[in-house]
């Protein structure tokens, strides 16, 4: 189908987002490597401008290593394994490549809308979609800092598994928004007016699947991955003894060989939603059925992986960079599921 001019604007606006997109499921890698490497609480304060720039002497990086030495993840883990600064200056690059990369991401969503905006060259009803993008990026910034924050008071030695899980939820839920709306605009430049609906199998797939991630937030903020590096058997058993003294409710939030036990099973239950999601793409749009079977199975093999390696690094960091990728083939499928389709749209689209 060819373009026209009035068409290139929305599709121009698509390709951003695809971008912007791109760059998040990478802010999840970085963020993933900066977790596993135990980086998050390396750098104690936030200074959106000038922490753009990391210490340039060697007196400006010893004041942040004395600042990293009144934290208690050094007081009772790092400082009695024998950090020195130059174990330090490791743990401090990644947490603030991360923060960079954050604000990268932000300067490349808040510039072109800008842009977009003066050349009167988004759709009308899109513009609110954008500036909501626009704000949850900078929310996630705030999470970010509410969830160091939470590892340096008193005697913590990590970060809350629950801020954790918040910051990285939301990191997935925009990078899904980003990837909807991107779909949208494209269908909007081929004329198609009508946004896509949210149906019911989008819901009742995607509650399965956002409970298998808030799950996999909660087990990567309590080392819960180690809790076992055998499968399926965990001590030696199918079905382990699970303590509950201290409560049913504070064991499948706060227990590690619990939430361990959970997210590796109910693993199996989204990956049969999503399957079955799948099916009901293939004939609308294959190859969005096939990158959707293809995420499921590889995030399960390396789930597996990652648990018999004794969470080895880059296998754990895989693990968590194809479930942002599992996002968004679930965007994806959802968003052809709730399309209206059209007869001159079917041959392009479809």
């Amino acid at each position: 189908m060819q373009k026209n001019s009035g068409a290139l604007q929305p599709l121009a606006i698509a390709t951003w987002l695809f971008v912007v997109a791109a760059l998040v499921v990478l802010m999840v890698s970085v963020g993933g490597i900066t977790r596993l490497t135990e980086s998050g609480l390396s750098i104690t304060q936030w200074k959106p401008i000038t922490g753009a720039l990391p210490p340039l002497s060697q007196a400006a990086w010893q004041d942040e290593f004395d600042l990293y030495k009144q934290t208690g993840e050094y007081i009772n883990v790092t400082g009695p394994a024998g950090m020195d600064l130059a174990a330090f200056k490791f743990i401090y690059f990644w947490e603030w490549f991360h923060r960079l990369l954050g604000r990268v991401i932000g300067l490349a969503f808040a510039l072109p809308l800008v842009w977009f905006w003066v050349k009167s060259a988004i759709p009308k009803g899109y513009k609110h979609r954008l500036v909501a993008l626009l704000l949850l990026g900078g929310l996630q910034g705030v999470f970010g800092w509410f969830m160091v924050r939470s590892g340096l008071s008193g005697t913590m030695t990590d970060v809350s598994h629950f801020w954790l899980s918040i910051h990285l939820l939301t990191a997935l839920f925009t990078l899904g928004a980003l990837v909807w709306t991107a779909l949208d605009l494209r269908r909007y430049g081929f004329g198609q007016r009508f946004s896509a609906r949210w149906t019911v199998t989008a819901s009742w797939v995607g509650a399965i699947l956002f409970l298998q991630l808030l799950l996999g937030a909660w087990v990567a903020g309590l080392n819960a991955g180690l809790a076992s590096d055998s499968w399926p058997l965990m001590n030696d058993r199918l079905v382990p003894d699970l303590g509950t003294s201290n409560g049913l409710w504070w064991t499948i939030t706060h227990d590690p060989f619990t939430l361990h036990f959970i997210h590796r099973w109910w693993a199996w239950v989204a990956a049969i939603a999503l399957i079955v999601m799948a099916r009901q793409v293939r004939s609308i749009d294959r190859k969005a059925s096939i990158a959707l079977n293809a995420a499921v199975g590889t995030q399960i093999l390396l789930g597996i992986a990652t648990v018999v390696s004794g969470v080895a690094l880059w296998i754990a960091v895989a693990h968590q960079v194809v479930g942002a990728l599992l996002v968004v083939a679930f965007a994806w499928s959802a968003h052809l599921l709730g399309r209206r389709p059209t007869a001159s749209l079917h041959s392009a689209l479809a």
